[in-house]
């Protein structure tokens, strides 16, 4: 997933790149912020759900010591 900041020169939302060292920044569409957050929010959500079954197992083990 590539990363999304404000451009430092226009102030517009813009995907940032770097190849050898040097930041490009290109300008991105609304419509394709709107896919970005849907797609961190998808990520969050597999996180998340992975981080409750990791709890609920460590209390598993908690519980049978």
């Amino acid at each position: 997933m590539s990363q999304v900041a404000v451009c430092p020169t226009c102030g517009n939302n813009s995907k940032i790149k770097e190849v050898n060292g040097e930041v490009t920044f290109q300008a991105i569409q609304d419509e394709e912020l709107i896919k970005k957050i849907g797609q961190l929010k998808n990520a969050m959500e597999k996180f998340k759900s992975k981080a409750e079954a990791l709890e609920k197992e460590l209390e598993a083990f908690k519980s049978k010591k």
